[in-house]
């Protein structure tokens, strides 16, 4: 007996969702998985702290970059198509960063950001699309996804590395293979065109979207939106990339403190699914940004006055980031009308947002070689901290962009 067509359009639902979540798991691996091993890096190819802090960043200014082009690509080649281009130039980038070869390493970094900047973009634009009545499930879903996987690549990254010399090389390449399964299971969705329209597992019937809306660039709440975004980006690529080094620091071996980073990635899971079960249950989310923003505060001072409760101090930041990468990539949908404005908010808000988030690690790796010392850091990190508070407060009231008349 053949299946109806509502039985295959379920199924063709969970492939959706599945292909979804495998690409949210490329998100973050090939990134935190740096971090652990960033001074075997430098150990290996003789580079200093600055120039440590570039490599790390290239990806974030890649981000903000190419994010503005992911929403042209889209309209031109479908939202499917591009994001399974982007699969292939992600396992590119990472094999090309593993190389051996100062060149391959910096244009691999290059590759692998633009790539991860076209799935940054473009997935809350198709959970807007396809699921439309459940986008801070579905958003908090993928998020505790990538912070799982994020959390396995931290945690593998330096037993990895050591199994042969130059064993970091190994470590950082083995996700090109992540890329291409998710393609694998993404690839019967290619064959969607731009036009295409489809809501797998909703109830509403699919509907023509409105092409003529306001640009966001020009909209207070998109600031709002794109400034929250950055900020809390910028702790999270500041302590993915530099916490290891601060508690070294206070006398911890780098094996637990790439532990510690994997707890980080843990507790980030954590706070990304408290996050999801509640999002959708607020009139707004203003409660949701103060929270999640007292405990990375709270969080980091605790290393800086206490850093013997490190791992109590790590577990505070992971909740609060995992919760406010949620709410972030929520408010790009619950901001918003329809996909198409989605994804022009979402380019806006990844554009300005990484390029803030990038220099991050780099002002803080100049902080600490000018003050000897990882409190200035720390100190500049807790204001930061304040200020993304104040713009999460006004992003997350009930609001959308304006459509054009």
């Amino acid at each position: 007996m053949s299946d109806s067509p509502a039985e295959l359009r379920v199924a063709r639902g969970g492939m959706l969702l599945i292909g979804l979540l495998l690409i949210a798991a490329n998100l973050r691996a090939a990134i935190t998985s740096v971090g652990p091993v960033l001074g075997d890096i430098r150990s290996d190819l003789g580079i200093g702290a600055v120039t440590a802090s570039v490599l790390i960043s290239i990806p974030l200014v890649a981000f903000g970059v190419f994010s503005p082009v992911a929403p042209v690509l889209a309209a031109k080649f479908g939202i499917e198509r591009t994001l399974g281009g982007a699969l292939i130039v992600l396992a590119v980038g990472i094999v090309a960063r593993s190389w051996p070869g100062l060149v391959t390493l910096w244009a691999g970094t290059v590759l692998l950001g633009l790539a991860i900047a076209v799935l940054n973009v473009l997935l809350p634009a198709l959970v807007k699309r396809d699921y439309p009545n459940r986008v801070g499930s579905v958003t908090g879903t993928y998020s505790a996804v990538q912070s799982g996987i994020a959390a396995i690549a931290a945690g593998v990254a330096v037993p990895i590395a050591d199994v042969a010399p130059h064993g970091w090389r190994l470590s950082l390449g083995i996700w090109a293979g992540l890329a291409l399964i998710a393609f694998a299971v993404f690839l019967p969705q290619l064959r969607n065109g731009p036009e295409r329209m489809r809501v797998p597992s909703e109830a509403a019937p699919a509907r023509p979207v409105a092409r003529s809306y306001r640009s966001p660039w020009g909209a207070a709440l998109a600031w709002q939106v794109t400034l929250f975004m950055g900020l809390q980006s910028t702790i999270y690529y500041t302590v993915v990339t530099w916490w290891p080094s601060v508690e070294q620091a206070s006398g911890v071996s780098a094996a637990v403190a790439g532990w510690h980073q994997f707890a980080y990635q843990m507790f980030g899971l954590l706070g990304t699914v408290l996050c999801a079960a509640t999002i959708n249950r607020m009139r707004d989310q203003r409660t949701i940004a103060v929270g999640v923003s007292v405990l990375m505060f709270v969080g980091i001072l605790g290393q800086l006055t206490a850093p013997a409760l490190g791992l109590l101090w790590i577990a505070l930041v992971g909740l609060g980031s995992g919760g406010s990468i949620v709410l972030a990539l929520a408010l790009l949908g619950l901001r918003t009308h329809h996909h198409g404005q989605s994804a022009a908010l979402s380019g806006m808000a990844q554009s300005i947002g990484y390029l803030l988030a990038a220099t991050g690690p780099i002002v803080i790796s100049v902080l600490h070689d000018a003050s000897g010392a990882w409190a200035v850091p720390l100190i500049v990190m807790l204001g930061v901290i304040v200020v993304q508070v104040v713009f999460g407060v006004l992003g997350s009231r009930n609001r959308l962009l304006p459509l054009r008349a």
